[in-house]
């Protein structure tokens, strides 16, 4: 299996800890949180900006490589929740420095 190329910084992932305040799945604080892929490496997923999630240590391990959605269902969290923050996390992220972010 070719080695997956991991480019999410070490800046970044401040980031994404940041904006998210805790874990992104079931909003746990005060625990150390962990790189979770939201789209599993195994299933093709990269430790990179849009695809990586603040998690509990937890969630990481509930959650497995399994999909996310699925997996969310099942534990009874709120997926609508979730993918919204997401979206709106990745989307403020990923704006170029010098270009405003929209209202």
């Amino acid at each position: 299996m070719a080695e997956k190329e991991h480019v999410l910084t070490e800046t970044e992932w401040a980031a994404l800890k940041l904006a998210w305040g805790g874990c992104a799945y079931c909003l746990a604080t005060g625990t150390p949180l962990q790189k979770d892929c939201v789209l599993a490496i195994s299933r093709g997923g990269r430790y990179e900006l849009a695809n990586v999630v603040p998690s509990c240590p937890s969630c990481n391990a509930s959650k497995c490589n399994a999909e996310v959605t699925t997996w969310m269902r099942r534990k009874k969290l709120d997926e609508r929740r979730f993918l919204t923050l997401q979206a709106e996390i990745n989307h403020r992220l990923n704006m170029p420095p010098d270009r405003p972010s929209e209202p």
